[in-house]
Parts: structure tokens; C-alpha cells; sequence
């Protein structure tokens, strides 16, 4: 095809259309790499000179083509760079009607299903789904209507790439903005997207999240328990998505619930243990019993209850009211595993900074020496207790419900 400026002449078009519906597969391919080193970046109008007003005659051809070979991935690759090109053309939108009319966007969720398919190739796929995404509305419920978001959903869980990754995220936000039919769909399915294994997804799960509860006026419980099991994440980035959408939820209608499991987190149970425990045996228990994941959560709950009281005092009072304090002594009575004592015990300087009705309870606990220690530098507490010290901070039964009272 010509890339001169000037109109092109209808019987090269219509040369150019023949060669293509009489060519094999190592022909068309040859004609895509021409056609994509020409007409990258055109827009609606150039690309309707290049092909003498008729360049719908060749999307339809290309569309079909997909189509049918799209299983066995013949040019695929190329196949979807070339509608590319004409879904991102801007000045006009009749090519991406032509395209949904076509099938289109069925075709692209028929690549993402198909197990043999490229992960290259489902990138590329995500992204002509983006552009038909971000076009409007109406193309938004459309790849909802096909079942779309069930299809991107399974791909984000299946996929191995960051590329593709990113790009579902980025998609899922797409479809939920401006699209109140399927918000509620959209945002039940990234929470259940949270048990996906893949930490990078469940990164970008979680801020993807984070930024469709912000247009949500409301929230599903569902919610509170897979997002407390992020906290058991060993990849910082995932915890601190985590913490920063429970930060995010405080103002909603699951905070009860959030505070609650909270605040149980620092009391972390084996179950696996527990399991062949009678229950004379449990109760008598009074090591810190768990697994890395668990003393992981039990440090990232302490450092989100902390963040949480810092934000709000009234979240505070609730936090106190359901046993914080306690729990959070026990938290720094467990020696196996540091972190989770340094944050048990900012959190715990924060309370006893911000309520001095907690102080007599917090020094009769540790003693007047060790209290000494806390008051001084609460971060480095952990080096000065010896195992009898903790094991009294594990077994306390400090009970501050008198005090706020009064207070």
C-alpha cells in the first residue's frame, strides 16, 4: 500500500485486498509486517486515505481471520497489532463498532480463555480490550454482557507475566469506572481474585481494589477475611496494599469486623496444633505457638491497629474496648519473632501516650524497670526481655474496661 499523503487509488486497494483473500499464511503475514511498519499511529482519517475510503473491507478481513485461527495462533501476534492500529486510531469510533459487531471483543475473551494461547498474545489481547474499555460506557457493559469480567478475572489467577498482569488490573479499574451496572460484580470479583497466588497479583488485586472501594458507597463482608490473610503475605508490597485498603475501610460497614479480627491476630492459634490438643492441654499452653505466615500476620495486624488508632481517636476507644491492650502485650511477649514485638510495642506506646489511663495497667504488667525501658525507646524493648518477662506478658489478663470507663 502506498503511504503517500495523497488519496490512494481504489483498484490498488482492492489489488491490495485480492492478494490478501488469495494469500496463504506466510503471505498474510508479510502484508500485516508491511501494513504495521506503514500505519502505526495513523489516525481514523489518514488510515481512510491510505485505503481509499475502504479500510473497514480490510478490519472485517482481519477480525474474521482471527476468528477462525486464533486456537492454533497463526500470526496472532501480528493479527492483533494490526487491529490495534485501528482501534487506537482516533478522530472517529467507527472501527471499534465494526469490531464489536464483528465479534470482536468475543474473540479477544476466546484468546485470554484458550489454554494454549501466548501469554504475549493475551497481553496484547487485554490491551485491545483496555482501548474498547476505556472508549465508553456502553463498551464497557458490552465486555461484561460476554462474560468478560469472569474471563479477565481467570486470566489475572492463571497468568505468569507482569505485563499481563498489569494490564488486568488497569482493566478490571476500567470497567468499574463509570459503569454502575457491573460495579458490584467487578468489585466481588477482585476480592475473591485476593486468593490468587501469585504475589505481584495480589498486589495489584489489592490496590485495584483499593481504588474501586473508593467509588463503592458500600461494602460486602466477604471481604474482611481474605483481606486479613494478606496480612500473612511475606512480600512487603502485598502487606502494605493490605494495610493501606484496611486503613481505607474504616468508614465503612465492615470496620467491627475488621477491628475485631484485628485485634484477634495478635493471639495467633495453631490450628494445626490445636488439632491434637484435648482442651485441658490448650488452655495450659502459654508459649507462642505458629508458623512464619502467622507471626507475619500477627506483626502486620500490631502495625495496621497502630496506624488505625493514630488516624482516629473514636477507632481507638473501639480497639480498647475489644481487648487490644491485652492482646497486644501478648504480642510482645512472643520471642519468635521480632518484628512482630516491635510493632506489638509502638502500637502499645501509642495507646499509653494517648490514654494515660492505661499506663498504671501497662507498668503493673511489665514491672517498673522494663516499663522504664518502653517509656524510653518502645522499639528496641524486645532486647531487654528475658524469658520469664515474656512469658508474663503472654499470660497477662489485663482487663482495661473499668478504666475507660471512668475515663
Amino acid at each position: 500500500m502506498s503511504t503517500r499523503e495523497e488519496p490512494a487509488n481504489l483498484g490498488k486497494v482492492l489489488s491490495f485486498l485480492r492478494e490478501w483473500d488469495r494469500g496463504d499464511r506466510t503471505v498474510r503475514g508479510r502484508m500485516l509486517n508491511t501494513f504495521l511498519s506503514q500505519h502505526k499511529g495513523k489516525s481514523f482519517c489518514e488510515l481512510e486515505c491510505e485505503f481509499a475510503q475502504v479500510s473497514s473491507l480490510f478490519l472485517a478481513r482481519l477480525t474474521t481471520w482471527m476468528r477462525l485461527t486464533y486456537m492454533f495462533g497463526t500470526c496472532l501476534g501480528l493479527q492483533l497489532s494490526a487491529i490495534g492500529i485501528f482501534l487506537s486510531a482516533s478522530g472517529h469510533d467507527q472501527y471499534l463498532v465494526e469490531f464489536l459487531e464483528d465479534g470482536g471483543v468475543l474473540t479477544l475473551l476466546d484468546v485470554l480463555s484458550h489454554t494454549q494461547s501466548r501469554e504475549e498474545d493475551k497481553a496484547d489481547a487485554l490491551r485491545l480490550l483496555l482501548t474498547v474499555s476505556n472508549a465508553g460506557r456502553k463498551y464497557k457493559e458490552i465486555i461484561c454482557e460476554s462474560h468478560g469480567v469472569k474471563v479477565i478475572a481467570d486470566c489475572l489467577d492463571r497468568s505468569n507475566t507482569e505485563e499481563a498482569q498489569e494490564t488486568v488490573g488497569a482493566l478490571l479499574e476500567s470497567l468499574s469506572h463509570g459503569n454502575p451496572k457491573y460495579q458490584n460484580q467487578i468489585y466481588k470479583s477482585l476480592i475473591t481474585l485476593m486468593a490468587c497466588s501469585s504475589p505481584r497479583a495480589q498486589q495489584l488485586v489489592l490496590h485495584t481494589l483499593h481504588i474501586v472501594q473508593s467509588r463503592t458507597k458500600a461494602t460486602h463482608h466477604s471481604i474482611v477475611e481474605p483481606l486479613l490473610n494478606m496480612l500473612r503475605s511475606l512480600h512487603l508490597e502485598v502487606q502494605d496494599e493490605a494495610v493501606t485498603l484496611i486503613l481505607g475501610l474504616k468508614c465503612y460497614d465492615v470496620r467491627s469486623a475488621l477491628l475485631s479480627g484485628l485485634v484477634a491476630l495478635l493471639r495467633p492459634i495453631n490450628k494445626e496444633a490445636k488439632q491434637h490438643q484435648s482442651a485441658e492441654e490448650a488452655e495450659t499452653i502459654t508459649i507462642m505457638t505458629g508458623s512464619l505466615p502467622v507471626f507475619v500476620q500477627q506483626a502486620a495486624a500490631a502495625k495496621a491497629i497502630r496506624l488505625l488508632a493514630e488516624e482516629d481517636e473514636k477507632v481507638s476507644r473501639e480497639l480498647l474496648s475489644l481487648g487490644a491492650i491485652q492482646h497486644l502485650l501478648c504480642a510482645l511477649g512472643n520471642r519468635e519473632h521480632t518484628d512482630a514485638q516491635i510493632q506489638a510495642s509502638l502500637a502499645l506506646e501509642h495507646f499509653v501516650r494517648s490514654f494515660p489511663v492505661i499506663e498504671e495497667h501497662v507498668q503493673k504488667v511489665m514491672g517498673n524497670t522494663l516499663f522504664a525501658a518502653f517509656m524510653h525507646q518502645a522499639e528496641t524493648l524486645y532486647m531487654n526481655l528475658d524469658e520469664t518477662q515474656a512469658e508474663i506478658l503472654l499470660t497477662n489478663e489485663v482487663n482495661i474496661s473499668a478504666a475507660l470507663d471512668g475515663d
